[in-house]
């Protein structure tokens, strides 16, 4: 039996270095990318419901963008609290700010992809630009950045959004390292000619990219997705690029406690359910071989049976998963949590599985 569970443990490391290497390599030691400035017209989208702390402080940020043509189109859901009111009143400050009150729908109620699609259709600009309503970008250049990337061909572009850095917080670097390693999964999948996802954080494509795929007709009784569900819909490999370019990140602000970051990933994972049948594939094979590896070593360890072949192959593993997670983070800006890695994959793991159970049992809430 022991040696069964050993062929087994190589086969899985072999897994596992086909995907850092193999795959995640690609934008791990990708060139880095350089802004080459174009002039398109562009449709800042913004959707917000009960925001009003985030966007009276982050919409001024987006306002003072250096680009020559860009409009702030503002989406009130029909929020209970100021944020409409707010709205009004940069919708009067700024002359570029369009403003779209939407209405509940009884048809729609509580639906984010609702209200963007109204959003979507107000937008004067062909080349649409998303973020949150917690989210800001990190410099004044993040639509010239993000804008860069578009061509003729390449019509959707997939940005990296960051969270803020909180001290002294483990959490943080928690929800910090699995949003760099997202990052890195569905960059290299994007490179490679296959992307299947990209974040509402930090996301552009062209108005046509929408009304080709019907909008998000096909998921809008899945209350999320209106990100990476229409992504990985509308994306292929000549219509889609990546920009990781510093100038190109948005920050948000990131979960303060365990309670409230369960939540969020208990929506994402659910909402990967509804993927294309490879990206589950290839994303279950990952996290299950991420699995596998820890336990196959643990039981060979404990009965010490060829325990130098095994020490080593987990060895080997771990330097080559280090290294391009660290060539990654280093491109995004995140190497503080490269650190932590052994500690920070054993609890993502584990999660993992307790939210995989959790969501089989209970559907998790979502849009606000």
């Amino acid at each position: 039996m022991l040696i069964i569970i050993l062929y087994f443990f190589i086969f899985i490391v072999a897994v596992q270095i086909l995907f850092y290497l193999g795959f995640f390599g690609k934008f791990a030691f990708a060139k880095a990318q350089k802004i080459t400035p174009k002039k398109i017209p562009i449709s800042v989208i913004v959707c917000a419901k009960n925001e009003e702390e985030n966007v009276i402080n982050f919409i001024p940020l987006l306002a003072e963008q250096n680009y020559p043509d860009f409009e702030i189109v503002l989406i009130d859901d029909a929020s209970n609290d100021n944020t409409l009111t707010i709205f009004e009143g940069f919708e009067k400050q700024y002359p570029n700010v369009r403003l779209v009150k939407v209405q509940n729908n009884e048809a729609f109620w509580g639906n984010k992809k609702y209200a963007l699609t109204l959003g979507i259709k107000a937008a004067k600009k062909e080349y649409l630009l998303f973020t949150d309503a917690d989210c800001y970008p990190t410099s004044k250049e993040w639509i010239t950045a993000m804008s860069s990337q578009f061509t003729m061909q390449k019509t959707i572009v997939l940005g990296y959004g960051k969270y803020e850095k909180i001290a002294n917080s483990f959490l943080n670097k928690i929800i910090r390292f699995e949003t760099l390693l997202t990052a890195i999964q569905y960059f290299s999948w994007a490179k490679m000619g296959h992307p299947y996802m990209g974040v509402g954080r930090n996301l552009a494509y062209k108005k046509e990219e929408f009304f080709n795929v019907n909008g998000f007709i096909e998921h809008m009784k899945v209350r999320s997705g209106d990100d990476d569900l229409f992504v990985n819909q509308a994306a292929n490999a000549r219509n889609t690029t990546i920009a990781f370019m510093p100038e190109s990140f948005t920050y948000s602000k990131p979960k303060t406690t365990y309670k409230d970051w369960i939540i969020q990933k208990r929506r994402h994972i659910a909402t990967a359910n509804y993927y294309k049948k490879f990206d589950k594939f290839q994303l279950g094979v990952f996290y299950c071989s991420q699995l596998l590896f820890i336990l196959l070593a643990i039981v060979l360890l404990a009965f010490q049976f060829q325990w130098i072949i095994v020490l080593s192959l987990f060895c080997v593993r771990y330097i080559i998963a280090w290294t391009v997670i660290g060539f990654s983070a280093g491109k995004l800006k995140e190497k503080d949590v490269v650190y932590w890695y052994p500690a920070i994959e054993l609890v993502l793991i584990f999660t993992q599985i307790n939210i995989f159970i959790t969501n089989t049992f209970s559907k998790p809430v979502h849009w606000k």
